[in-house]
């Protein structure tokens, strides 16, 4: 079975598909994330992350 990435633009409380697909990559990890397991974004700067760690860190870094 061939994944196709997905284009998702992320709102607050959901996404909407751009382009279909199985799965986006983390901003942070770069690892892959299927779209029924996607719980973590930011909107301002339409990004995935694989999970709570990855957006403390993406969070932390913008701090700076």
């Amino acid at each position: 079975m061939i994944k196709k990435k997905a284009k998702l633009l992320f709102k607050n409380n959901y996404f909407d598909i751009l382009e279909e697909g199985d799965y986006v990559l983390c901003a942070v990890s770069g690892k892959e994330i299927l779209l029924k397991d996607l719980n973590y974004w930011n909107v301002d700067l339409q990004e995935a992350y694989f999970s709570a760690k990855e957006a403390n860190e993406k969070f932390v870094s913008l701090k700076k």
